[in-house]
């Protein structure tokens, strides 16, 4: 296939990753007083995607250090060997480091004998890691490399609670599952609604909680459904998309783009800058806060008809409406007539109110009418959110 020039790394650029990770691990091995450091991710597997700079580290603590704060001990050992140290505020607090161009994100976790006894879901890690291992040769790691890069094209990769789409492992496991990217494809223009992914019997014992669209085993915990975070939305967008690609392959299904601001030129668009945490945690304040202001739009008359973002360390966020501009006056609502207590509290509140169908309401003006000024407005001095973002500003005037 010829998508495989575009995803998968070439020789040389395999050969130098394996290699500065070995480097960075003897160096930080070389200082760990009570714990391991291990390669992880897609490194370990060989399954990343072509420049692709981030490098998973686990370091394992044993298991006599459940009830020490891992991730305090592990950033001490960290600042004897490096100066810019970036902590990731989580379920269990990790590390980013920047070295030799890569970002290596160093994860510290317990070393349980089985993952049905992680209290973290982050001690899995390794199990899953070695699971990949023992199933793929490099036919079969540059097929799961295609199943993510069509997923990170089409916006439907990442497990995070703002996009809710199919993590890395899930799509390691799909293609190991179905043999192939192509195989997966054609499978997946038939999946339904509950379709199980491994044994049926283990999907009946799972808790409503842990349900999704596509139910996918984990194999390495029978327990555990890998694809629990998953989205009807997305999970309807992959079978869309696989259908788009089956009738008509191309190229351009497994190529990143970015959203181009021409195509945006209608819609209000703001820039934002995400919170310092977890990028699951500060995307899904970051989704809260443009949920809030589409709410707000909604609430104020310009009627939101499309919204959506991209995540990043400058966020994009767009919203496309009905109207740019609403009329000064606007009937401000109250409670029902029959709502008695709840009528004289408005009343006092709105001396010059009036009644219609059964309902109170007074008449007031808006501070501002046209869309970029109302929301410039409201961003500036809501709490709500300014709590959401680090910071937040209208881009088109």
């Amino acid at each position: 296939m010829k998508a495989l020039s575009l995803v998968k790394p070439e020789k040389e650029e395999i050969e130098h990753v394996n290699k500065l990770a070995k480097i960075f691990l003897e160096k930080l091995n070389s200082k760990l007083k009570d714990a391991k450091a291990v390669i992880g991710g897609s490194v370990a597997k060989g399954t990343w995607l072509k420049g692709g700079h981030d490098i998973d580290i686990f370091v394992q603590y044993p298991l006599t250090f459940k009830d020490k704060d891992i991730s305090a001990l592990l950033e001490k050992d960290l600042k004897k060997l490096f100066k810019d140290i970036s902590r990731v505020h989580g379920s269990r607090d990790y590390f980013k480091i920047e070295y030799s161009s890569y970002i290596f994100e160093i994860i510290p976790v317990l070393k349980v004998s089985s993952p049905e006894k992680a209290e973290n879901i982050t001690d899995s890690s390794p199990f899953h890691t070695e699971w990949v291992k023992s199933k793929v040769n490099e036919s079969l790691q540059d097929e799961i490399r295609l199943t993510r890069a069509f997923c990170k094209a089409n916006k439907i990769y990442g497990a995070e609670s703002y996009i809710k789409g199919f993590s890395g492992f899930v799509t390691e496991i799909l293609t190991i599952n179905y043999g192939s990217f192509e195989k997966l494809i054609k499978a997946a223009m038939k999946w339904k609604p509950g379709d199980v992914i491994g044994d049926k019997q283990h999907a009946k014992k799972l808790n409503e909680a842990k349900l999704s669209p596509l139910i996918v085993i984990d194999p390495t915990c029978s327990s555990r459904n890998a694809a629990a975070a998953l989205s009807e939305k997305k999970f309807n967008k992959f079978i869309e998309k696989a259908k788009e690609f089956y009738h008509n392959p191309s190229p351009s299904y497994f190529e990143i783009k970015t959203k181009d601001l021409e195509e945006l030129k209608d819609a209000l668009i703001l820039k934002a800058i995400p919170l310092e945490r977890k990028s699951d945690i500060a995307g899904a304040k970051l989704l809260k806060a443009q949920e809030y202001i589409k709410t707000i739009l909604n609430q104020n008359g310009f009627n939101v008809t499309e919204h959506d973002m991209e995540f990043g360390s400058e966020s994009l966020l767009w919203f496309f409406t009905e109207k740019k501009e609403v009329p000064k006056k606007f009937k401000h609502f109250g409670p029902p007539l029959k709502e008695t207590k709840h009528v004289e509290v408005f009343k006092e509140r709105y001396p010059n109110y009036k009644i219609e169908n059964d309902r109170i309401f007074v008449e007031l003006e808006r501070k501002h009418t046209h869309i970029n000024q109302f929301v410039k407005d409201l961003i500036s001095s809501d709490p709500y959110i300014k709590e959401k973002v680090k910071s937040i500003a209208v881009v088109n005037e």
